[in-house]
């Protein structure tokens, strides 16, 4: 939560927030804590936690284990093992991104993995979004369907064709495209509401979408924990 706090300060007004994997469930902490901040959300690969408070204890000694053997190896044998999964299969070497990932420290990866992964993270399951899911990855896919469902109508599902668990890079085009359509079409509901405002607070207290979108995908580290 305090992530959230963090993240919002940062942007500094309402705006469409786009997150991928662990940057989705931070998405949807931003729109739990701060409703009033978030026009929208866009969640490209991502689940809003794990039901089973056993599964959640698992998950957290998986991750605990995983972040020991990172601080052990290093980055770069992490790299290795990570990028070889299957959630990764369908993922160019060119698109993973790895020269930016080396970037990243053995304490950060692990840090990250025990104060942010799935099994330290409750479960949420109640959000106006775009999902996005790649049709290689059945998982994410399938989480995807079941979150639209709790969601109820305003839920909208984009499965990529062709693609696995990093669809966004794997597909950019379509996602982005998929993204800029979702902003677009909060700036134009915003305009009808609100006819000469630019994306600024107005004195009421009502707010204008100019089409922007905070991401939260953290690229260097939205990845960097398995996921189930």
């Amino acid at each position: 939560w305090r992530t959230a706090d963090l993240l919002v300060g940062t942007v500094g007004g309402p705006a469409l927030w786009v997150g991928y994997s662990m940057g989705g469930r931070t998405a949807l902490h931003v729109a739990l804590a701060h409703p009033d901040q978030v026009e929208g959300l866009v969640l490209i690969s991502t689940t809003a936690g794990i039901d089973a408070p056993d599964e959640r204890d698992a998950r957290r000694a998986a991750d605990d284990e995983l972040a020991a053997r990172i601080q052990r190896d290093g980055t770069a044998a992490f790299l290795d093992f990570w990028l070889a999964q299957p959630l990764f299969r369908a993922l160019p070497p060119g698109s993973a991104g790895r020269k930016e990932r080396l970037a990243n420290t053995p304490d950060g990866l692990a840090s990250s993995l025990r104060l942010a992964g799935t099994g330290s993270q409750e479960p949420l399951w109640d959000r106006l979004v775009l999902l996005i899911a790649g049709e290689l990855d059945t998982k994410y896919r399938d989480q995807a369907a079941r979150m639209a469902s709790a969601i109820g109508p305003c839920a909208r599902v984009l499965i990529v064709k062709g693609a696995g668990h990093a669809c966004h890079l794997e597909q950019p085009k379509i996602v982005s495209a998929a993204i800029s359509a979702m902003a677009g079409e909060i700036g134009a509901a915003s305009s009808r509401r609100s006819p000469g405002s630019h994306g600024r607070t107005k004195p009421d207290g009502g707010t204008k979408s100019d089409g922007r979108a905070a991401g939260s995908d953290g690229k260097a580290n939205s990845e960097q924990q398995p996921e189930g």
